[in-house]
């Protein structure tokens, strides 16, 4: 039987812009690697890359920033998933960093090894001589992304200059580096929270459970709800209550805030994202409730 719709989907011109993007760095790069934290974005990004260089293997290594401060039932889906995939998995860890006086562990209520993560990133880019880094940054969730291009340069400090990136025309990239230089590249760039959702429902893909709603013990703080661990500092004055939440993003536990929801299927998350206006960042990153300035200072320090 002829087909008789040949529509493409946003879903297709998105996964196959972002197939592209990858074929394009295994071709043009020598030391690839993709930063895979079990989170969504980065689920999504493996799943691309999987369809990109199937039947054969995905060509590069999985590279996680560990801050040591990490959601359980994350780090075993990320184990589990490298495994399952048989893929070489890099672990970067922040506590090394801090072991070897590289970055200094910060004190007090708000203390987090978040920002430490720009070092260990830097440092294990040189170690490994990686020269393209897949990142799952997208322009909806904040200014500063925004301005990022697909390919986004780095010197050899691992410095972003805004002012001075490379024109990209239709699909052509400039993959031109020296030795020490490196590139972010960012495969879901045009994608937003309501397409990675979408692409979950239709691939199917399996995701932590704490995406889902769940009873978990919190407290409030600047109108987030923290999550009640060990390595979070908490005042007196913060109380412990048992509430259900999910999680729209994952990250260090010091300052990643979950969310009041009954979502507990993909469906019920998608209605729940398309009814709201806030980004997940904005909702539940306590370090990313900074001024587009100080987003825009630190990726030029070298952060994600």
């Amino acid at each position: 039987m002829l087909q008789s719709d040949y529509t493409t989907s946003q879903l297709d011109v998105l996964e196959a812009e972002a197939i592209h993007i990858m074929r394009e760095v295994a071709a043009e790069f020598e030391r690839p690697c993709l930063l895979f934290s079990g989170g969504k974005d980065s689920i999504v990004m493996l799943r691309i890359a999987e369809k990109a260089f199937w039947p054969a293997p995905i060509p590069f290594p999985l590279m996680h920033v560990d801050t040591g401060h990490n959601f359980t039932e994350v780090i075993e889906f990320r184990d589990r998933r490298a495994t399952e995939l048989n893929a070489r998995l890099v672990i970067a860890s922040v506590q090394d960093s801090i072991d070897a006086g590289r970055v200094v562990e910060e004190t007090g209520r708000r203390a987090s090894r978040n920002r430490l993560q720009t070092t260990t990133l830097l440092d294990a880019i040189e170690e490994h001589e990686f020269d393209a880094v897949f990142g799952g940054a997208r322009r909806d969730e904040e200014k500063a992304r925004a301005k990022e291009r697909v390919f986004s340069f780095r010197d050899d400090f691992g410095q972003w200059d805004p002012k001075n990136q490379r024109p990209e025309l239709w699909n052509l990239y400039n993959a031109r580096i020296r030795k020490g230089e490196h590139i972010r590249v960012f495969p879901l760039s045009n994608w937003t929270e309501l397409d990675i959702w979408d692409y979950i429902r239709r691939e199917r893909i399996e995701i932590p459970s704490i995406y889902f709603a769940h009873t978990r013990k919190v407290f409030e703080r600047d109108g987030m709800l923290l999550a009640d661990e060990d390595v979070v500092n908490r005042d007196e004055d913060e109380p412990i209550f048992e509430t259900v939440v999910r999680y729209r993003t994952v990250g260090d536990i010091t300052c990643t805030g979950a969310v009041q929801s009954t979502a507990a299927t993909v469906e019920e998350i998608i209605a729940e994202i398309a009814a709201t206006r806030i980004t997940e960042r904005g909702a539940t990153r306590a370090d990313d409730r900074a001024s587009e300035a100080a987003m825009e200072d630190r990726k030029k320090e070298g952060y994600f």
